[in-house]
């Protein structure tokens, strides 16, 4: 996956969450990548992330923080 796409797809998920009321948003954006997101894609996007997150909201980057790592 590109990581363009990636990062809209997280950005996406995390708009929707900003609707929602502030508690515990970041952890509700993570929580919904871990259930529906495949490991690769996780990772990618951790890795991501990790190289400075370009083009990441600061919601999905705060996400990035409890998603699960894969193994």
């Amino acid at each position: 996956m590109q990581p363009e796409k990636m990062v809209m797809m997280a950005n996406q998920i995390a708009t929707f969450f900003e609707s929602q009321p502030d508690k515990n948003r970041a952890e509700r954006v993570a929580a919904h990548i871990n259930d529906f997101w495949e490991p690769r894609m996780r990772a990618k996007l951790l890795d991501h992330a990790a190289a400075g997150g370009a083009g990441l909201s600061p919601l999905a980057r705060e996400a990035c923080a409890h998603i699960r790592a894969p193994a």
